[in-house]
């Protein structure tokens, strides 16, 4: 399961998803307590990055651990070390690759082995023949055995209305304290299923009060430029902070976002007046880093950005026209001089980008008459 371990991987700029989970490695003879981390192109690192197949054969060998030998020695970095006594493990090697290949899967949004099943098990239940069951039934027992209990996602149940209608009457479910499957278990298992189908369906069409969660739009891109002057359409290039939009803020005018930015990050006038007076905005950055920032300029700098993006794009409407036009996308902002600012292919914290998807959302409130700015 992914849970909340989130993480990533980035190869040729790409951020690849990935998730990770707890394995032993053995070593020399020695246990070592590591991470296992599984990524959406079906790469695991393992103390370097392997295939599926090539995960299954450390496996075999031995070197990523599923048992343990009584007495041997085990360790994890820098925090403890021990040996075991009586080891108990509840994963073989077949288990653990099975979860990882359900893994890969979750990871890729496809349908892993329990989503598979339950597809199996609609499938029966539209046209309830025993092929139709016997293949429901396959599907289930392909779930691996450690994630066979939760596939419905009730805690309380834990999957026994599943067993019983893979299983149908008669039978027996592959867990033995189950016992054999009455006609009222097999009925109480349908009407389960039944009920399951009316208020899956009842969550499906519900909206979110609020709105949704993600965003509709493509992520916009605004990669790093070097306009020299303003253009008749300029297009996203104008969503950038030192595309030549003038702007006056608290009485003093700035040639763009970023020469105002600039200057107001410096102690020395004489400094501000030539960033102010700089022919690009390439050069307001050089001038500004060869001169001390304000004391706690850190800590006041999103503030500032925030300021200044809304005067830009209220002085400026034909620029908020293009930045209203992005609709609800991410906004992706490059910018190699700061990862700060940037995205720089998931390097960076991008709130260049955050900072203007809210200035839209307050243009997008004024324009809705919910408040005036």
């Amino acid at each position: 399961m992914i849970s909340n371990r989130i993480t990533y991987r980035t190869a040729d700029g790409v951020r690849i998803p990935g998730t990770w989970r707890h394995v032993f490695i053995c070593n020399g003879g020695h246990y070592f307590l590591t991470d296992l981390f599984i990524y959406a192109d079906g790469l695991i690192d393992c103390w370097g990055l392997v295939t599926v197949v090539e995960l299954e054969e450390k496996l075999r060998t031995g070197w990523v651990a599923t048992s343990f030998p009584e007495g041997g020695e085990a360790s994890a970095d820098e925090l403890a070390e021990w040996k075991f006594r009586e080891p108990r493990s509840w994963r073989t090697p077949e288990l653990l690759v099975a979860e990882v290949r359900d893994t890969i899967d979750q990871l890729n949004g496809r349908p892993d082995s329990t989503g598979r099943c339950l597809a199996a098990v609609d499938v029966f239940l539209a046209d309830r023949t025993e092929a139709n069951r016997a293949a429901a039934l396959a599907a289930f027992l392909n779930i691996p055995k450690s994630q066979r209990r939760y596939a419905l996602g009730d805690m309380d149940r834990k999957d026994q209305p599943l067993r019983v209608l893979v299983a149908g009457p008669g039978a027996q479910t592959y867990l033995p304290f189950d016992g054999t499957v009455t006609q009222k278990d097999y009925d109480n298992a349908l009407a389960y299923f039944e009920e399951r189908a009316r208020w899956t369906a009842e969550i499906a069409t519900r909206v979110p009060a609020d709105g949704p969660v993600a965003s509709h739009a493509p992520a916009v891109q605004l990669y790093h430029s070097f306009p020299t002057g303003p253009v008749d359409d300029p297009g996203t290039l104008g969503l950038r902070h030192d595309y030549p939009a003038p702007i006056t803020v608290d009485g003093s005018n700035y040639p763009s976002v970023a020469h105002a930015y600039w200057a107001l990050s410096v102690t020395d006038p004489q400094t501000r007046l030539a960033i102010v007076a700089a022919e690009t905005a390439a050069t307001a950055h050089a001038l500004a880093t060869e001169a001390p920032r304000r004391e706690g300029w850190e800590h006041a700098r999103t503030a500032v950005m925030t300021r200044l993006l809304n005067a830009k794009y209220h002085q400026h409407p034909e620029l908020a026209e293009i930045l209203l036009a992005t609709g609800d996308a991410t906004v992706i902002y490059d910018d190699m001089k700061s990862a700060f600012w940037g995205d720089n292919a998931g390097r960076g914290r991008n709130w260049s980008g955050r900072i203007l998807e809210l200035v839209r959302s307050e243009l997008q409130a004024q324009r809705a008459g919910i408040f005036r700015m």
